[in-house]
Formats: structure tokens, sequence, C-alpha cells
């Protein structure tokens, strides 16, 4: 498999001042970080529904999606291998106002844990946010 550029779709979903966010750890840098919810744009598949598809997948819930906040470049590294995507940001809600109840949700597709975390958390540098270049965008519009 050659490298290639994977376009993704992730959801801002907001409780308050809190993002909803997954849980992830890099082994290799001994990083915990945490990220929006969403995944891989498929081919023919617009960033909104690849964005409601992603939801239903790891959560089973029905999302709304919103408007496009923003596009990012995000060039890194995650377990010591290269990783490069171009990644849509959406403003989103879950349909289901019981979902904004629940502290943590877990991914079904995935072990991980989504979690509401407060975004003053990433402001303070105590968490890390993910993509790159989501803080100062998130901080742009606020």
């Amino acid at each position: 498999m050659g490298f290639r550029i994977r376009p993704i779709a992730l959801g801002l979903v907001w409780r308050g001042d809190a993002l909803l966010v997954f849980e992830g750890r890099d082994d290799v840098k001994g990083e915990t970080f945490y990220r929006p919810l969403g995944g891989g744009i498929e081919f023919g598949e617009r960033g909104e529904e690849a964005l409601r598809r992603e939801f239903a997948e790891e959560l089973d819930a029905e999302l709304r999606v919103g408007k496009r906040l923003g596009v990012l470049e995000n060039i890194f590294t995650w377990q010591g291998k290269s990783g490069h995507e171009i990644t849509f940001l959406y403003d989103a809600e879950f349909t289901d106002s019981a979902c904004y109840r629940r502290e943590e949700m877990q991914i079904l597709d995935d072990d991980a844990i989504a979690r509401w975390v407060d975004v003053a958390d990433f402001r303070d540098g105590s968490k890390i946010l993910y993509p790159t270049g989501l803080l100062e965008l998130l901080s742009a519009d606020q």
C-alpha cells in the first residue's frame, strides 16, 4: 500500500462549552489526545453524508449536520506511521436529546470512548486536541 491523502469529515457537537471527542493514545509518542468523532469519506459520498454514516456506525446515533466550519490539512505521525488527511469540519447536533445527557458513549466499531471535554482544557494545554489547527479555528469562531 502506497502513501495517500485521506479525506475525512469530523462533527463538532457541543454541550455548552464541552466538545464531544474520543480519547486516543499514541504509545510511540507516549501521548493521550482527543479528536472529534467522524471518519473517512468514501468515493461518491459527500462530507455531510459521511458524517451521518460515521455517527450511526460509531454511536448508533442520528446526527443533524449544519454548516461546514472549515477545512484543515493534517500531516501527522501516529504509532510511528505517517498520515495525511484533508479534514472537513462540520457543526453538528444529535437529533435525540438523550445523547446530551450521557457523560460517556462507547464507540461501537472501536475500543474507544467518546466523552464531553470542556474546550478550556484544550486551550490551557492540559489536554491535546487534534487535528492540528482545530483549536485555532475554534478560537477564531468563538
